[in-house]
């Protein structure tokens, strides 16, 4: 009876809590796990950094990459997935739910496994690509091999998660989180520094780290979920349904690609302009990653109460959970902007003495402040999109975000130089936001006409 209520709850969140108790019950762990994670990220720099190897930093961070195209591969499953998972919940078809997640899952695996054979078969020119050369060249082929060889774990803790996310489970979600940091700072210390196995120790133990998440999410999902319990026993959903997860799901493969290619122009472009302007970028992106993680766990957290009010019809709930989420993040973005920027010169001191870094991060550090508080709604207008089942507004956002960067990059550095460069993702962000801005119209008015589609 207690396992009932508990998962009860998760459903009366999305159902019918009030909504800024829901929101908190959404978000708050989404904001707490995706904290962790940056956490996660740092772990295995920093133990690799007491070995005191150039070498072997520069090999781990030259690879950063692979998790990104891993994450990217394991979110077409989480999002594409989560999100018509939460919509079918909504709708009371919680049999097709179970078929979705299954399907989600054994599709993680089998992708995983085929990125793996192909990086195996093409591992020395995609390390080339990564830029590794000389010594750096064998410790980057080293962890990168051990990161591909395990990456169907990688794949499916990303997409795991998002599942356990579909059906409100927020703080379950974030436990997982939570276990793979916890798992990849003992695995790091025994395996770098005890065992000497320096980056091939730091690949296992992020390998090790996201399967010990996935047998969470596995155990919750097959013993404790209340909507998809059951899950692993399906596999085949019908080429109708399947298109209903990738056509939200594939945006996330480009958005991730083109994430990619952004870091690379502007890593490339700011050298030109000396290391005072690199270390500057560094620091400002650090500062405003702050409030984007905030605002983005606020509307990841809320993402399976928009699927479920919008395919419950529940328009009133739909319109109440858009008001609140989009005050949080005005509020959160905008006060954590004007605040920086007026105290904007003591921020930056806390990082650096160069007068150098200094002067220049202050033009820096006001374009990133405005393309964070674009980047907070921009993220709220691709989740209510995905959330809902719009593919082609997702598609067009993940454009912008992504493939519009590179024009208007090339483009301002070209005419303008060090200013273009460092305004271009301020512009980039503004053109999403208004972009967002003007495809929410026809959706806020078919929202206030009650005219919302039903789930097919």
């Amino acid at each position: 009876m207690e396992e009932f209520e508990t998962n009860e709850s998760n459903i009366y969140y999305l159902k019918e809590s009030p909504i800024r108790k829901a929101i908190a019950h959404l978000s708050i762990p989404m904001m707490v796990g995706i904290s962790a994670t940056t956490i996660y990220n740092l772990i295995n720099a920093y133990f690799i950094g007491l070995i005191h190897d150039t070498n072997m930093m520069s090999a781990i961070t030259l690879a950063m990459p692979i998790t990104i195209i891993l994450m990217a591969v394991g979110n077409v499953f989480g999002v594409g997935g989560g999100t018509f998972i939460t919509r079918l919940l909504g709708s009371g078809d919680t049999e097709k739910g179970k078929k979705v997640a299954g399907y989600s899952f054994y599709m993680s695996i089998i992708a995983g496994i085929i990125i793996g054979i192909l990086a195996m078969i093409f591992m020395t020119p995609f390390v080339h690509l990564l830029g590794a050369d000389g010594q750096t060249l064998v410790y980057t082929k080293q962890y990168s091999t051990i990161l591909f060889a395990g990456g169907f774990g990688m794949i499916l803790n990303f997409g795991l998660e998002q599942l356990v996310r579909s059906e409100g489970a927020s703080k379950e979600s974030m436990y997982g989180m939570f276990i793979s940091v916890a798992v990849s700072i003992v695995l790091d210390a025994l395996l770098i520094l005890v065992f000497n196995l320096h980056v091939i120790g730091a690949g296992i133990s992020m390998v090790l780290a996201n399967l010990a998440a996935t047998a969470y999410y596995v155990w919750f999902l097959e013993t404790k979920s209340e909507s998809l319990k059951g899950f692993l026993k399906h596999f085949r959903i019908s080429i109708k349904d399947q298109l209903e997860v990738y056509k939200i799901g594939i945006s996330e493969i480009f958005k991730s690609a083109f994430m990619i290619v952004t870091t690379l122009l502007l890593n490339n472009f700011s050298v030109e302009y000396g290391d005072n302007v690199v270390a500057s970028f560094g620091i400002a992106v650090r500062i405003t990653q702050l409030p984007e993680f905030l605002t983005m766990g606020l509307f990841l957290g809320a993402m399976p109460l928009f699927a479920y009010s919008f395919s419950a019809h529940n328009t009133k709930r739909l319109k109440e959970a858009l008001r609140e989420v989009s005050l949080w993040i005005g509020g959160i973005s905008i006060l954590f902007a004007l605040l920086v920027y007026v105290f904007r010169v003591p921020v930056l001191g806390l990082f650096t003495s160069d007068p150098k870094v200094i002067q220049v991060g202050l033009t820096i550090l006001a374009a990133q402040l405005i393309s964070s508080v674009f980047n907070g709604f921009s993220g709220l207008f691709t989740g209510i999109f995905q959330a809902s089942g719009f593919g082609a507004q997702t598609g067009v956002m993940s454009t912008i975000q992504g493939t519009f960067f590179i024009p208007v990059v090339l483009l301002l550095h070209h005419f303008y130089g060090l200013d273009g460069l460092i305004w271009s993702m301020t512009i980039t962000e503004g053109i999403a936001f208004v972009a967002g801005a003007v495809m929410m119209i026809p959706y806020l008015n078919k929202l206030n006409k009650d005219e919302l589609p039903a789930m097919q």
